[in-house]
C-alpha cells in the first residue's frame, strides 16, 4: 500500500501524540518523571537530555509539520537560536547574517560572538548578491529570518538553499512569523528551521518554548551540544505546547484571513503611513511573497503619521492588548523600539528602518469587525485623551 502524506489539520491533531496505553484517553499523558529506569531500557531517559516520552512525541509533531527528518524542543526561543548557532559555529568561522533580524538574535550576535572568536557580517540588503558578496572562504553559516521582525521583509529562500549548497555552507532560518503553515523553508532548500514556539505554536500567550527542525544527523549532532547547555523545556510546558499546536493550523489560518482584511483597512487610513505586510500588493516584495509562501501570514506594522504619538494611540485601544510577544488568539500591538528591538541603539534601529513611529500588529482571532472598531475609535478619540 502507497504511503500518503497526511493533511496538515490532521498532523496538528494526531502526530506527535503520546499514547496513553493504560486507560486509553484521548489526550497525551504528562509524564512529570525526572528519574526512569535504567534496566533493560535502551533509552537513558532524562529531562536535560530532550528525551522524555513528552518531549521525543512533540519533536515529532515539530518535524512532521516542517517536513523535516528530525526535530528537537527548547525552552525559549533564544535557546533554540543560540544552540543552533554555536552547533555550527566554532572559533575562527565566520556567519553571514541578514540584516533586518529579531533583535534579540542581533544582540546575542554583537554580543556575545566575539567571546568566541567568531566573525559575522550583516548583509548591506536582502538580494541573493548582498548574501553572496558576503561570503569568505571561513563561512559556515547563512542565517536568515522571513518575513522579518518587524518590517515583514521577504528574502529568498530558495535562492539562499541555493547559495548556501553551492558553497558548502549551511543554512539557517527563523520560520517564526510564517509557520509552517504558510511556508516550508526545507523543502525550499534550507538546512535549518528555528521557531520561537512561544509565539503561534504555543499560541495562547501562556507557554515560553523553541524548536529546531533538520535532518537527523543535524539534530543528532545538535543534541551533543545542547544536553551539556541544559536548554531542554519542562514536561508540562511540554504537554501544553503539544495541546496548543493541535490547533495552530485552524488559528494561523483565522488570523491571517483577519490580517488580509486589516492591511487593507489601515493602508487606506489618512492617520497611517506606511503599512508593511507582504499581503498588499504595494509591498516591495508580494510577488515573492505568492511564490514561497501559502498565504501571507497574519503579522504586520504601520507607521502613523507623525500627528499621532504611538503610545497614546496604544492607550486608547480598548480591544486590542498593547503587549509584548506576539501570535497568541488575541491581537496585539507592541512599539519594537521599546519591546522587541530595545536592545539595539537608535542608531542601529534607524539603519535597519525602525522608526519610533512603527507599531507592530500581531492579529487575533477576533471578529476583524471588532478590531477594525477599535482602532478606528483610538485614532478618532485621539486628540479628546
Amino acid at each position: 500500500m502507497l504511503k500518503r502524506d497526511k493533511g496538515i489539520n490532521t498532523i496538528c491533531t494526531h502526530t506527535g501524540s503520546v499514547n496513553d496505553t493504560v486507560y486509553g484517553g484521548a489526550t497525551s499523558p504528562i509524564y512529570l518523571s525526572t528519574s526512569y529506569s535504567f534496566v533493560d531500557n535502551i533509552t537513558n531517559r532524562y529531562p536535560r537530555y530532550f528525551n522524555t516520552p513528552n518531549q521525543e512525541f512533540l519533536a515529532k509533531k515539530v518535524a512532521a509539520l516542517e517536513k523535516s527528518e528530525s526535530a528537537m524542543i527548547f525552552s525559549s526561543g533564544m535557546a533554540a537560536i543560540s544552540n543552533v548557532m554555536l552547533m555550527v559555529l566554532k572559533s575562527g568561522d565566520h556567519a553571514v547574517i541578514q540584516n533586518d533580524i529579531y533583535g534579540g538574535t542581533r544582540n546575542f550576535i554583537e554580543k556575545h560572538f566575539k567571546s568566541f572568536d567568531i566573525e559575522y557580517t550583516f548583509t548591506r540588503d536582502l538580494t541573493k548578491n548582498a548574501f553572496s558578496e558576503c561570503i569568505k572562504n571561513n563561512t559556515k553559516l547563512i542565517y536568515i529570518e522571513t518575513p522579518s521582525n518587524p518590517l515583514l521583509k521577504l528574502v529568498d529562500i530558495f535562492s539562499v538553499g541555493q547559495l548556501g549548497r553551492s558553497k558548502g555552507v549551511l543554512t539557517v532560518i527563523d520560520n517564526t512569523f510564517a509557520t509552517p503553515i504558510v511556508q516550508r523553508p526545507i523543502t525550499l532548500g534550507i538546512d535549518i528551521v528555528i521557531h520561537s514556539a512561544t509565539k503561534y505554536f504555543g499560541g495562547h500567550s501562556d507557554i515560553t518554548a523553541g524548536a529546531v527542525a533538520s535532518s537527523k544527523l543535524i539534530i543528532d549532532k545538535l543534541w551533543h551540544l545542547s544536553k551539556d547547555f541544559g536548554g531542554s523545556l519542562s514536561d508540562f510546558s511540554v504537554w501544553m505546547l503539544e495541546r496548543s499546536m493541535k490547533t495552530l493550523s485552524i488559528r494561523v489560518k483565522a488570523q491571517q484571513k483577519n490580517a488580509k482584511k486589516l492591511a487593507s483597512f489601515l493602508n487606506s487610513h489618512k492617520a497611517i503611513k506606511k503599512v508593511y505586510y507582504p499581503g498588499l500588493e504595494s509591498h516591495e516584495d508580494h510577488a515573492l511573497a505568492k511564490t514561497q509562501m501559502k498565504g501571507f501570514g497574519a503579522m504586520m506594522s504601520f507607521e502613523l503619521v507623525d500627528e499621532y504619538e504611538p503610545l497614546k494611540f496604544l492607550s486608547g485601544l480598548e480591544l486590542i492588548k498593547h503587549s509584548g510577544s506576539l501570535a497568541g488568539v488575541e491581537s496585539t500591538m507592541i512599539l519594537p523600539s521599546k519591546s522587541s528591538h530595545s536592545l539595539l541603539t537608535e542608531k542601529q534601529r534607524l539603519e535597519q528602518g525602525i522608526s519610533n513611529q512603527l507599531i507592530r500588529f500581531s492579529v487575533g482571532i477576533e471578529s476583524k469587525k471588532d478590531l477594525i472598531y477599535d482602532i478606528e475609535q483610538s485614532l478618532n478619540n485621539y486628540n479628546d485623551k
